[in-house]
């Protein structure tokens, strides 16, 4: 084993830029070197991807991080479709190994910038949660690192082990270190995915129409206009095309159906000044996007990277919130507390909280993580510049309807709710606590999150 370590000491945060923290970065070359911090008692530590959750999940303030980029392998059983990837295994690259051999990934978030060690911690979800679930649905082994130095394997199928392994998705790297993972994919014939469009001009006929189109298609999703008084919006919906359907559309023969193009990501212009996302600028885009579309667009082909991640075009697009940075204030709520969609909206117009990014997707029901953030309801994200007077306390009085509703805030985007709401929400936290002094009896697994949270 080689015993040399890249080791550096820096000031890291989230992706929304906002409770920085100071901590010794690892980069070990392999398991072993993994193994060996956990024997030497290098501790407090984290693990971390590539920085892509908003809040603080994946930091140790005056401890140490482990980068897990190198354990980036990949092995397809075509035959099964089954992907056997390193946790450093970024989406991106997955996607250019997979997508020419006709396959996909079983669940696509809304940035293909996150690593396999990340999607399974924070139990990711996609806009086919509603007929999918999540990212854990279809994790068929996890390779971990526990608190002793332990490599153990998790099963969902394997009553040893089961536990643990709900313990570990969407459990944000406090049980261990996960070095590799095996999962299902998803075979498809295109790159293409075909599309469906349509103009809402308030909220209430939009939802009515999400729930109505559940069962249709596998992916929905839409987009609201946070400034507008009815909550406009326009609602997307999608299908994996068939290559015979482009041939089809095209009356040409479509030589190449599986290719898979990236986008091309231009820097954020760095002359952009602080405070360009106001309620004036945002309210004069939401006009704009909206007016662009159409009123109803039907089976439009699309890229995967235009359907899926069409903020991954931009890089480092979270600089345009400023210095301050911002909060994306995620939280699902179930079916019955529907309203709570249209309140929340309103409480942060009424504080000025101008949000370009709202969206709005379906749930279907939960999986067994035990604290996995999906229930069967409804889920909004919206971001916002940290700096907005008043957000904080708005946004612990909404954490109140929130929990009493019977929801929660999604761990991998929160960056300041208190451990009395994450307790009160995530009924199943104390199974959580009993697989985790189990993996980790040191405690040797802390982050920024776990703190403030105290878990």
């Amino acid at each position: 084993m080689n015993l040399s370590i890249h080791i550096e000491s820096k000031s890291i945060s989230g992706w929304g830029r906002t409770n920085y923290s100071t901590a010794k970065i690892y980069t070990p070359k392999d398991i072993e070197q993994i193994k060996n911090l956990i024997d030497q008692k290098i501790n407090p530590l984290i693990s971390r991807g590539l920085g892509r959750s908003y809040g603080d999940p994946a930091q140790c303030g005056g401890g140490h991080v482990i980068d897990t980029r190198n354990l980036n392998s990949l092995h397809l059983d075509k035959n099964s479709g089954v992907l056997l990837a390193g946790a450093g295994a970024k989406f991106s690259e997955i996607l250019k190994y997979i997508v020419p051999r006709g396959f996909f990934l079983p669940v696509s978030p809304g940035t293909k910038n996150i690593t396999v060690g990340g999607a399974i911690s924070s139990d990711v979800h996609g806009k086919n949660h509603h007929c999918d679930g999540s990212f854990a649905n279809h994790v068929l082994q996890i390779s971990l690192i526990d608190g002793q130095g332990n490599l153990k394997i998790l099963s969902p199928f394997d009553i040893t082990s089961s536990e643990a392994f709900w313990a570990t998705t969407g459990g944000m790297g406090l049980t261990g270190v996960i070095v590799e993972a095996k999962f299902k994919l998803i075979s498809i014939t295109s790159s293409q995915i075909k599309v469906h469009t349509k103009k809402f001009n308030e909220l209430d006929s939009l939802m009515e129409s999400m729930i109505e189109n559940d069962n249709c298609h596998k992916y929905s999703v839409a987009w609201i206009d946070s400034l507008s008084k009815k909550g406009r919006g326009i609602l997307t919906r999608g299908d994996h095309a068939d290559s015979n359907e482009i041939n089809y559309k095209y009356r040409k023969i479509y030589r190449e159906p599986l290719k898979y193009d990236e986008e091309k990501t231009p820097n954020t212009p760095s002359f952009l000044p602080n405070g360009i996302l106001n309620k004036f600028t945002v309210s004069l885009f939401n006009k704009v996007w909206f007016a662009k579309s159409r009123n109803s667009l039907e089976s439009e082909f699309q890229s995967f990277s235009t359907f899926f991640h069409p903020l991954d075009g931009l890089k480092n697009w979270n600089r345009i919130y400023g210095n301050n940075g911002f909060i994306q204030y995620q939280f699902v709520v179930p079916d019955k507390s529907s309203f709570l969609i249209s309140k929340i909206l309103d409480s942060l117009k009424k504080i000025g909280a101008p949000s370009f990014l709202t969206v709005l997707k379906r749930f279907g029901k939960a999986n067994e993580g035990h604290l996995s953030f999906p229930i069967e309801g409804w889920t909004l994200a919206v971001d916002i510049p940290a700096k907005v007077p008043g957000l904080l306390d708005t946004l612990n009085c909404l954490d109140e309807l929130v929990v009493n509703a019977g929801g929660r805030i999604y761990l991998a985007k929160d960056s300041r709710q208190s451990s009395k709401t994450f307790k009160e929400s995530y009924v199943r936290y104390e199974e959580w606590k009993s697989q985790k002094k189990i993996l980790d009896p040191s405690n040797i697994f802390v982050s920024d999150l776990s703190r403030r949270l105290e878990i």
